[in-house]
Parts: structure tokens; C-alpha cells; sequence
């Protein structure tokens, strides 16, 4: 599987992304333990920034330690931690550490924090992020103008959340992610394919699958219980009722909920415009979303 994301999707080929979360260890053994499960079979693997606020190993020293061994991360940095001083260090050493993807978030709240009196920062918006990331490249400058030695070259990208467009619906939001720099999106989980259709019919009759690769979110759920937290908790996600019956009446609902996201990845493959799927599993691991790869691919 060729190892450059940008390489692949440039190439049209149906791209597949994993998830990985970065220990809460200052050693690299069990990121890398973790990551093996992925050799091979994803064309990128995502290192989170601290999701739902939780500490873990730095995303940056985290996709630093994949690349070394091997791996095409995407190095996530969210804008509640830092501002733009540690945001451009950032950008500038994954440069120079050979990470040229790059995905652009807001960062989840602080709530459920393992340091509740954290304090965020929001210096910059994802869309003011993304725009100091390509001026870095295109500009060869920092904000204030002052000129950068050597000029990184990223492939941005954004995210977004799958939804069926209503009255209310505008394509703003996404135009402009893409005016500052984003050339990939990694949706929410979908796990409606009724909804990722006519998400997906939109963006194309907006014009915008010709201008970014749009990798729609997915998952093994391991319990309907866990899939009606997911509705209960987590925005713009719907898992449907039909599937959360499965799962309530399989004798192994883990491997329904394996079952489930290999028949999801199949059939949003066939959807027009999707360019590929984003595999997560934050609280099972890379071990689960390669159960996923083995029931896409049984002869691996």
C-alpha cells in the first residue's frame, strides 16, 4: 500500500485512515506495539491531541515516533492548547521531522478532562490555523511577516460532521476550511447510510468532492449500549435503530459491531464521492480496527 496519503488520494484510490491514541506512558513501546496492528494496511495512521481533553503523549512527539518506524501519520493539533506561537513551533518542527499531513481541529471540550482546572486557549480558530499552515508552505512567512527559512510543505486537512442537508443547509462552513489551505476532510462518525448519501450527493453537486477528499468516519461499536451513548452524547452522530437491534440480539455483539463497520465501508465505497473511510475505535484500539480490516479483507 503505497505510504504517502496525499500520493494516494491524488491517485483516486479508495484511502482508508486509522486512529490511534497516544499512551499516557513516556516510553514508545506501546504506541509502536499498538501502530503494528496498522502496518501495511492503512494508508495513514491519525495520532489524537489530547482528545476529550485527556493527557497522553504529545501528537507531535507521537507521530514523530510512527514515522520513524515506518508509519504515515497524520499529526492532529487542536487550537485549546496552544496558541499561535506553539501552534507554528509545532507546524514548523513536524516539517522537519518529514510529517507533512496535517489535521486541523478546535479541540473537545474540557469537561471530561483528566486535569479539570486546565484552562483553554483558542488563540486561533481551526480556519485562522489552517491559513497560518498554508502561508507557512505558499508564503514562506509568519503572520506578522516575518520571513521563514525554509518552507514546509502540508497537506491540510479538516473535519466535519455528516448530515442530511435541510432548508438550513449551507456549504460555508466546508468552503471555507478549503479556502485556507484543508484538501482532505475527515467526517464524525456516520453510521446512516441514508444520511452519508445525501451529505454526499450535496457535496457533490456543490462542487466540493472535486476540490477535497472527503473520508467519511467509522467504527466498530461494541454494545448497543454503547451505540445509544453515542446518539445520546455525541454530536451529529445517529446509529441507526435497525443496527443498534443487532446488536442488542447478537451472541458476540463485538464482532456484530466488527460485522456492521466492514458492511458500512463496503457500501459507502460504492457511494459517489467518497473518497475513503476514517476508522476509529478510541476506547479499543488499533486491535479492533484491524478485526475491522480482517472482515474486509478475510484472506489477510
Amino acid at each position: 500500500m503505497p505510504a504517502m496519503l496525499q500520493e494516494s488520494i491524488r491517485n483516486r484510490q479508495f484511502v482508508v485512515t486509522a486512529e490511534i491514541v497516544p499512551p499516557l506512558a513516556g516510553t514508545r513501546d506501546r504506541l509502536l506495539a499498538e501502530a503494528e496492528h496498522l502496518r501495511g494496511r492503512v494508508h495513514a495512521i491519525n495520532v489524537t491531541d489530547a482528545a476529550a481533553g485527556r493527557t497522553t503523549m504529545s501528537s507531535l512527539a507521537a507521530a514523530a515516533l510512527l514515522a520513524a518506524d515506518g508509519h504515515t501519520p497524520i499529526l492532529q493539533l487542536t487550537c485549546r492548547d496552544r496558541n499561535r506561537i506553539a501552534l507554528t513551533g509545532d507546524l514548523l518542527g513536524a516539517a522537519a521531522l518529514g510529517i507533512d499531513s496535517v489535521l486541523v481541529l478546535t479541540g473537545d471540550d474540557l469537561s471530561g478532562s483528566d486535569q479539570p482546572d486546565a484552562r483553554p486557549v483558542f488563540d486561533l480558530t481551526p480556519l485562522g490555523l489552517l491559513e497560518l499552515a498554508r502561508r507557512l508552505g505558499s508564503e514562506q512567512v509568519l503572520p506578522s511577516g516575518r520571513p521563514v527559512e525554509a518552507a514546509p510543505a502540508f497537506f491540510l486537512g479538516a473535519a466535519d460532521t455528516p448530515r442530511r442537508p435541510g432548508a438550513d443547509w449551507t456549504s460555508t462552513p466546508l468552503r471555507n476550511k478549503l479556502a485556507a489551505g484543508a484538501r482532505f476532510i475527515q467526517t464524525q462518525f456516520c453510521f446512516d447510510l441514508a444520511v452519508a448519501s445525501a451529505y454526499m450527493a450535496k457535496l457533490h453537486e456543490e462542487g466540493l468532492t472535486e476540490r477535497a477528499a472527503f473520508l467519511l468516519g467509522v467504527g466498530p461499536i461494541p454494545s448497543a449500549r454503547s451505540a445509544r451513548w453515542m446518539n445520546a452524547n455525541l454530536y451529529g452522530v445517529h446509529v441507526p435503530e435497525p443496527l443498534i437491534e443487532r446488536l442488542e440480539s447478537a451472541a458476540e455483539p463485538a464482532a456484530e459491531g466488527t460485522r456492521i463497520c466492514a458492511e458500512l465501508v463496503a457500501a459507502l465505497r460504492t457511494l459517489p464521492g467518497v473518497a475513503g473511510v476514517h476508522i476509529m475505535a478510541p476506547a479499543r484500539g488499533a486491535e479492533a480496527i484491524a478485526a475491522v480490516l480482517d472482515a474486509l479483507d478475510p484472506a489477510h
